[in-house]
């Protein structure tokens, strides 16, 4: 190679010469859970989105999340920013160097419970951001269902993560039962499995889903979180799938998706699991939060912009109404004028909550949060107290065994106060 052409090359790969610059980079990747409609969206969104970098983005969604991840990362290839709901699995990649502080202008949209304090190298520093948000601690029904004889709909498949459906139940009932203080020493793996406020939410569970035949246990066991897909193979909801005699469903704000007519009303889950009033304005909660793991400083201005106020009022434009994002705050902005009411009911709820708690097992690490989705199914398809025993007992020492492998570095200390 000559002389000129290797001074032009390098000239070219620090974009001093014009042409061969920023405009020739490779894009951004992009990984996260969307798909179809809500894919559909957020692509809109990066390719609107002005960042001033001249740089372009590449999406990739996928329902398997966490197993893409973890093959990039193996592979020592892994996207610029990764879009994760498991603050369990953010803190391991915090934990193992795999991602990157982030800035200080970003960072301050970095707010529990969403982003707990976290402490690596013995410095409290956030490492990720909430995109969206999605309020948990719901019951949809029919309006003309009667409210004092629930019949509750269950779909507990979800391909590698089935079983979340029956813990978002149990977390639900933690909460609202024992409080917040008990909930967040649980779901930070301070509080053992087998403790009786524990038990009593899986026992509960067990009471109000009532006594079910073989074929209705496996047809839960069985049937997605979605419900039985319609003529038009889209997901219509377990409340209007054949085969589910059901009058009220227990399901974040997301699903609102599969019921946008009038027939279907959604309100907060308190009343209907056995626990005192004090406890009745604390609502569970969940995210879908960004994270950094390259060091292109154009990954961090990306990150920045998608959580900007600005960058979220293009995604509500961007976005169907069905699948219109919620988002941790909402100061300064203001709701679409197609917003419907469920969106606008369900805003007031999340803004006007007096305690939100995270999700308990995406706290959880994962070895934890996956033994709890099968520990579900199980006890959905044979809820007698001696297979409950069993499982908390199996639980508890997957607890003990991940605090004892998390405990090794004096230098990190885990996610705290989950609870807001």
């Amino acid at each position: 190679m000559s002389r000129v052409l290797r001074v032009l090359l390098v000239a070219c790969l620090l974009a001093l010469v014009p042409g061969c610059g920023s405009d020739s980079r490779d894009p951004l990747v992009v990984l996260g859970p969307w798909t179809g409609e809500e894919g559909k969206a957020f692509e809109a969104v990066l390719d609107k989105l002005d960042d001033g970098t001249g740089r372009t983005y590449t999406y990739e969604g996928t329902r398997s999340l966490r197993e893409t991840l973890v093959s990039q990362l193996e592979a020592d290839d892994p996207p610029d920013v990764a879009v994760l709901n498991s603050i369990g699995e953010l803190t391991e990649y915090a934990r193992r160097d795999k991602l990157r502080p982030l800035d200080t202008e970003t960072a301050q949209r970095a707010f529990p419970p969403w982003v707990p304090v976290l402490i690596v190298d013995n410095k409290a520093r956030p490492y990720w951001v909430p995109l969206k948000a999605d309020l948990k601690s719901l019951v949809w029904s029919k309006r003309d269902a009667p409210d004092d004889r629930p019949a509750w709909c269950v779909g507990l498949a979800s391909q590698a993560t089935s079983g979340w459906p029956g813990t978002d139940w149990i977390e639900d009932l933690v909460l609202h039962q024992a409080g917040p203080t008990l909930y967040d020493e649980w779901a930070r793996g301070r509080l053992d499995w087998r403790d009786p406020a524990v038990e009593r939410a899986w026992t509960t569970w067990a009471h109000l889903l009532g006594k079910r035949s073989p074929e209705s246990v496996e047809s839960s066991l069985t049937t997605s979180f979605e419900g039985v897909p319609g003529a038009d193979g889209q997901p219509r909801g377990l409340l209007d799938s054949p085969g589910f005699a059901c009058s009220h469903e227990h399901q974040s704000a997301f699903i609102r998706y599969v019921y946008a007519g009038d027939d279907v009303k959604v309100e907060p889950s308190a009343r209907y699991l056995d626990g005192p009033s004090a406890y009745r304005d604390a609502f569970e909660v969940a995210g879908d939060m960004a994270a950094v793991f390259s060091d292109d400083p154009d990954a961090q201005q990306l990150v920045e912009r998608l959580s900007s106020p600005a960058g979220r009022e293009l995604w509500w434009a961007e976005a169907e109404p069905a699948v219109r994002p919620l988002f941790p705050a909402t100061a300064g902005l203001s709701p679409p004028d197609s917003a419907t009411p469920v969106e606008r009911r369900i805003d007031s709820l999340l803004s006007g909550a007096r305690v939100l708690c995270f999700d308990a097992s995406d706290v959880m690490p994962p070895e934890l949060r996956d033994a709890f989705h099968r520990a579900v199914l199980e006890f959905f398809r044979d809820p007698t107290q001696r297979q409950l025993t069993s499982l908390l007992a199996q639980l508890e020492t997957v607890r003990v065994q991940a605090n004892r492998d998390s405990g090794t570095d004096p230098t990190f200390r885990p996610p705290q106060h989950i609870c807001e």
